[in-house]
């Protein structure tokens, strides 16, 4: 299982291929040097390598080594890995900003309770924000929560306007496993028009994403319109 320790593991040696030791590198030292270099078992760096391969940010050949995929690791913002609203502002070259608009406990409409496998009605905590790109409105967001993952009150506005995984973790105590995500075309109407500030039928990104646990619950279900022109999109695919 990749865990914390792996995940940091990882961090760092994104960070060593784009700005320390690796920087200028094509390829990576020899699993036993890596290993020694960064002080971990080859265990380790090969479940690090495993998962850095998988998100293409590396590949491995027998006889060539692990190449450092340069154009890849280049990428602000991809699609294929979740990355938190703010972080994704700040990679795009923005200074990022977030503000509450609402939240609050309600029944679920017939959409968001068939996303969570909830019955029609079934009470669900919307939290909604917008998110600005040097005070530029760039994406408006609804998340919507079951109400029986709350444990306790709710925390004040500065705690709602943290990355929606911090609530789940902290006020829920679950964490997502994995999402699925609609990616579609669609266009500016009504109040999200309004909200990010746009003439009515501008071209949007509408993502619909649902968000399961471990146990494959879903947890989280969220509608997300993405202004045209602030952040740029990027997927990566690959064969298998």
């Amino acid at each position: 299982m990749f865990g914390k320790i792996e995940v940091t593991l990882q961090s760092k040696l994104l960070h060593e291929m784009r700005e320390g030791m690796f920087r200028h590198a094509e390829r990576l030292p020899s699993e036993n040097a890596l290993a020694e270099r960064l002080g971990i078992s080859r265990t380790q760096l090969r479940d690090v390598l495993a998962q850095l391969e998988r998100e293409g940010f590396v590949s491995r050949r027998h006889g060539v080594g692990t190449v450092i995929n340069r154009h890849v690791l280049a990428l602000a913002v991809r699609m294929d890995l979740e990355v938190e609203f703010l972080e994704m502002i700040e990679r795009s070259g923005y200074r990022p900003g977030v503000s509450l608009l609402a939240t609050e406990r309600r029944a679920a409409d017939a959409g968001v309770a068939e996303r969570l496998r909830l019955d029609a009605g079934a009470e669900v905590l919307l939290n909604a924000r917008l998110v600005t790109a040097d005070g530029r409105p760039a994406i408006y967001c609804e998340d919507y929560i079951p109400a029986d993952l709350l444990r306790g009150g709710l925390p004040g506005p500065e705690e709602l306007e943290r990355p929606i995984f911090h609530f789940l973790k902290m006020y829920c105590g679950v964490e997502p496993c994995m999402d699925l995500t609609e990616i579609r075309a669609t266009v500016a109407e009504g109040r999200v028009a309004e909200l990010l500030k746009v003439e009515r039928g501008a071209p949007l990104l509408y993502m619909d994403e649902v968000d399961y646990d471990v146990a494959g619950r879903p947890i989280l279900y969220a509608r997300q319109h993405h202004a045209d022109g602030i952040v740029r999109h990027t997927l990566m695919r690959k064969k298998i």
